[in-house]
């Protein structure tokens, strides 16, 4: 039995414990239920029946809901921000990054941004952290605009701007107006690099 799991299955749950749930598989389970139902759904019990595991699972990776929550907001802003600056980032002698990332961001769904910013409007601490990846979001746009030509004392009004835009388009509701073609998109693009 040494260097073996065991196998333990219940009627409630009927997973065996080798078939355990991983830290990201909690995670991404959070993300969906803050994106789908907002930060009050996100409780242990009601997310550990969902997943069809016990509570101890996630107390296994998690100290408890505050640590889960800090950590989720962690995966938003990695997946979000810091893996998107990234891969542009990766692409720095590419001509047109703005508009691969106007591209990249305006159609995206963005359930879960709109979820983050409303928990944000609820809470301080949360609402620091969504200021500091606006923040974040809104320098490495300047600095892309500069690399693109703009003056240093006009990118960062434009990559505000840009980003106003972005932010705004989430929240409109008429299909016709929500969203614009590729080539609307490139002629857009350019109009903040002149």
């Amino acid at each position: 039995m040494v260097g073996e799991l065991a196998s333990v299955n219940t009627d409630v749950y009927g997973a065996t414990m080798s078939d355990r749930l991983t830290r990201d598989d909690w995670i991404t389970h959070g993300l969906r239920t803050l994106a789908n139902h907002g930060a009050n759904a996100l409780k242990v019990g009601p997310m550990a029946a969902a997943l069809k595991v016990s509570r101890g699972s996630f107390y296994w990776h998690f100290r408890d809901i505050a640590d889960f929550r800090a950590q989720l907001l962690r995966s938003w802003q990695e997946r979000s921000t810091d893996q998107v600056i990234r891969d542009l980032d990766a692409a720095k002698g590419e001509p047109d990054r703005l508009k691969h990332l106007m591209k990249r961001a305006f159609p995206a769904k963005r359930h879960l941004d709109r979820a983050i910013r409303s928990w944000a409007a609820e809470d301080e601490a949360v609402a620091r952290i969504v200021a500091a990846v606006d923040a974040r979001r809104v320098a490495y746009i300047a600095k892309m605009l500069v690399a693109a030509g703009v003056e240093s004392k006009k990118a960062l009004p434009r990559a505000a701007f840009m980003y106003w835009a972005y932010l705004g388009q989430a929240v409109v509701m008429d299909p016709r107006h929500s969203s614009i073609t590729a080539s609307a998109m490139d002629d857009i693009s350019g109009l903040f690099e002149k």
